[in-house]
């Protein structure tokens, strides 16, 4: 018989998380490990989420220490334990360049969940499909996503059905990068409905800074503009400027070859995305690109 804190954990985890802060989010599931016992199935469920906190900092090393601390008793632990430690350990291990580790790991993650007689298991299954989606070669993505839709909409569970838009969003990002952008602005507009339909007007509106973004890779600049000009209205109102926004403003007058009207734009965004962690450790060139378009001196190339 499971007890009711079986029942909602996971959930209730998941609920602690801010992924655009990190390190706020490594502090909460730091205190809500306090309140279990070491051994226990809560405590070390909870471990998994510091590690994945740790790693959004890209403290790599100190998140797979974090998980070493699961490793001894892994095959013992319940499937539950197992699935949140491989999905974990695979993020790092993509997210440190080390991809072909880190599929064999997503690969395991996905059939632990299969064993996995918790509620809401049909969730972290999806999950670790979609990151095969992410890790695997180009040519293997489509595929891994479109197993994981159909992994979310069989299911009965509404948060496993809940990774609709994410699986719109990242199979359209593929079909992108291979050129075809008539196929990914499809794709887009279903995870934009999706989002929508959800009542979650936070990821509704990536959604419609990617659907712009796709209008824009047709050159349907007109409406791109409109989309994003929007956008910086809404974000603004709410004191909260989205450095991504204000770059593809500066794209689409760059598309234009409007230099002129490309700078402001550039600098803006510059200015909100220099701190970014990812984009620092892995975009420099795009920053730096930014600079120089916005006519920010003293940035280091």
């Amino acid at each position: 018989m499971l007890l009711a804190v079986d029942r909602d954990f996971s959930e209730h985890l998941d609920a602690l998380w801010d992924f655009d802060a990190p390190a706020i989010s490594e502090a909460r599931f730091r205190a809500e490990l306090a309140k279990h016992p070491i051994p226990s199935r809560e405590a070390r469920e909870t471990t998994t989420q510091v590690a994945r906190a740790l790693a959004l900092q890209r403290k790599f090393a100190d998140a797979d220490a974090a998980l070493d601390t699961l490793a001894n008793d892994l095959d013992k632990a319940p499937a539950r334990i197992r699935v949140r430690y491989l999905l974990e350990r695979g993020r790092i291990r993509n997210s440190s360049g080390k991809r072909e580790d880190a599929v064999l790991l997503f690969r395991q993650a996905a059939n632990a969940a299969l064993t996995d007689t918790l509620p809401g298991a049909d969730f972290y299954r999806v999950d670790a499909l979609h990151m095969l989606g992410i890790a695997t070669p180009p040519d293997e993505q489509i595929d891994w996503n479109l197993r994981a839709l159909a992994a979310a909409d069989g299911s009965a569970d509404v948060r496993a059905r809940g990774w609709r838009g994410s699986l719109f969003n990242n199979i359209g990002w593929t079909y992108h990068d291979r050129g075809d952008y008539a196929t990914a602005l499809d794709y887009w507009q279903k995870g934009l409905t999706a989002r929508e339909a959800a009542g979650d007007k936070a990821r509704a509106k990536i959604a419609k800074w990617t659907l712009a973004r796709g209008l824009r890779s047709l050159n349907r600049l007109d409406e791109a503009e409109k989309i994003q000009r929007e956008l910086v209205v809404e974000n603004e109102k709410a004191e909260a400027p989205d450095g991504y926004v204000y770059e593809e403003l500066a794209e689409i007058a760059l598309a234009r070859n409007d230099a002129a009207a490309a700078k402001p734009w550039a600098a803006k965004a510059y200015t909100v995305l220099k701190n970014d962690i990812w984009l620092a450790a892995n975009e420099k060139a795009r920053l730096a690109r930014l600079a120089e378009i916005g006519g920010v001196v003293g940035v280091v190339k």
